[in-house]
């Protein structure tokens, strides 16, 4: 493990990080170890819903990648991301358990895991902080 690539680059960057690690631990919580509904789950919840929200923020002031201008198809994920937080979040309000963990379960498997694996891609500071 590098972290030094981690503490050498920008300041957008190293809040993106820490806060999608954040995300993926509470997350990790909120799927395999705590009771859907009880209190816990509520708090813990709140802690994920800011850590996407200041991941998928972080990430307009990323511009590692530049397909369109200034921008990049993770960029579009970071739209969704904020969308998709919202989304949930009105769904369990409405009553709707079910589609609320199914919108927060797609968030973690899709833009946790699956955005996560693409930053591991040789080439990608996060492959060099992982394998050195």
């Amino acid at each position: 493990m590098n972290l030094n690539a981690l503490l050498a680059t920008t300041l957008p960057i190293q809040i993106h990080v820490a806060a999608v690690i954040l995300a993926l631990a509470v997350g990790l919580l909120q799927i395999f170890v705590l009771k859907r509904g009880s209190r816990l789950h509520r708090i813990t919840g709140w802690t994920w819903i800011t850590a996407m929200a200041v991941g998928a923020i972080s990430s307009f002031f990323i511009h590692s990648i530049q397909l369109v201008g200034g921008w990049s198809p993770v960029h579009i994920l970071s739209v969704v991301t904020l969308v998709s937080l919202v989304w949930g979040m009105l769904e369990l309000r409405r009553g709707n358990g079910r589609r609320h963990g199914i919108i927060m379960a797609s968030l973690f498997v899709y833009a946790l895991i699956g955005a996560g694996i693409f930053t591991l891609l040789p080439g990608r500071l996060m492959h060099t902080v992982v394998f050195g």
